[in-house]
Parts: C-alpha cells; sequence; structure tokens
C-alpha cells in the first residue's frame, strides 16, 4: 500500500524524552518521509536546535529538510494559573519533509496544510 505516513505523537511519549533525543527522534523519522503531530510542541530551545541540526543535514535529493507549524502556547491560561503564575505551553505541532508538506494557512485555531505523496 501507498501513501504517507501520519503519525500523532502523545504528550506522554514526547515528554519522556530528553531534548536532544526528542530532536534526533523528529529528525530521523522526517528523514523516513514520515509527517509527525506532536500533541505538545517543542520548547524554543528545542525547535532552535531541531532547525540547527535539520539545516546541517540537508542533502539535495536526498533531505530537503522540514516544514514545521505550531500552534502559539496558551496565553490565556486558568484562573488559577494566572495566580499561581504559571502558564500553559501545551500546543500542537505539525513536522514533516520540506518536499511533502506545505503550510497554506496558520492562524491561532488553524493549521491548514497540503500534503503531497511525491518525494
Amino acid at each position: 500500500m501507498q501513501g504517507i505516513q501520519l503519525d500523532l505523537i502523545s504528550e506522554a511519549r514526547i515528554s519522556q524524552m530528553a531534548s536532544m533525543e526528542k530532536v534526533r527522534y523528529i529528525i530521523d523519522e522526517v528523514r523516513k518521509g514520515k509527517i509527525l503531530v506532536l500533541e505538545k510542541g517543542l520548547n524554543p530551545m528545542e525547535e532552535a536546535k531541531l532547525i540547527e541540526m535539520t539545516m546541517s543535514a540537508i542533502q539535495p535529493d536526498v533531505f530537503s529538510g522540514i516544514e514545521m507549524q505550531s500552534y502559539p502556547a496558551n496565553s490565556e491560561g486558568s484562573l488559577l494559573g494566572k495566580f499561581f503564575k504559571k502558564q500553559s505551553n501545551k500546543r500542537l505541532t505539525v513536522i514533516g519533509p520540506a518536499n511533502q508538506l506545505k503550510t497554506l494557512k496558520k492562524d491561532r485555531n488553524l493549521i491548514s496544510a497540503l500534503v503531497s505523496a511525491s518525494k
């Protein structure tokens, strides 16, 4: 069967990994042509490291890099969260091969993407 593999990764699974383990896992899976949807996004340092490592791994005709979009962190939070100065950083993140995933539209409540089967 031919198609596109879409992996939905729970917050529980991704939170068990160390930062570098997350970055390496994402790059390895995207290099295989998978589209990843992370229930909880990466923190800014992990995103920066992912971009840095991806840029060094790009090879024409082998690995074209990644496309990544995330919902912004929830700035409203709960009343108790505001009281205790806690902010939720939960957000959905979509990551895939740059030659297969193209973001069409993104706003606070929607990520619209076109996924292509061609590599």
